[in-house]
């Protein structure tokens, strides 16, 4: 099940996440779990938010560059090897993912991937009956 991501690029200086996260929470958008990738000039965030299309606006508002893209989530156990076991039946399909980013919670981890071939990827984890989550899920954790 595809949900929406944030994409927000950011200058790496002091203070540009504070002001994503205050022009979020100003608008009363939750943050469920993000990733930042940096390089010495600047940062990609990837975030779930509670209100992706909402949310898109207010950092547009801002003078964020920010996109939304499309992203499939599920949950495995959180046990040494579930994760390599889910990744190794898409990877035998033929899924490349371009980026992932996960986290755990007790006895489950929840993982957020961005495949190359999103339908090909849905399909292969719902025939594998692996647990997707719905984007309404996703955007409550």
């Amino acid at each position: 099940m595809k949900a929406k991501q944030l994409s927000v690029f950011l200058e790496n200086k002091s203070g540009r996440l504070t002001e994503v996260t205050e022009a979020l929470g100003a608008a009363g958008i939750n943050l469920s779990a993000m990733s930042i990738a940096d390089n010495s000039d600047f940062g990609i965030l990837r975030c779930i938010v509670s209100d992706p299309d909402k949310a898109y606006q207010v950092l547009k508002e801002a003078h964020f560059a920010v996109k939304i893209t499309d992203v499939i989530g599920f949950v495995c156990p959180n046990t040494s090897g579930s994760l390599a076991k889910v990744l190794k039946l898409l990877s035998d399909s033929g899924v490349f993912i371009e980026y992932m980013y996960s986290f755990a919670n007790g006895d489950v981890a929840h993982v957020v991937i961005r495949p190359t071939d999103l339908e090909s990827c849905d399909r292969i984890l719902a025939e594998k009956e692996i647990e997707l989550l719905a984007a309404s899920d996703l955007y409550r954790l």
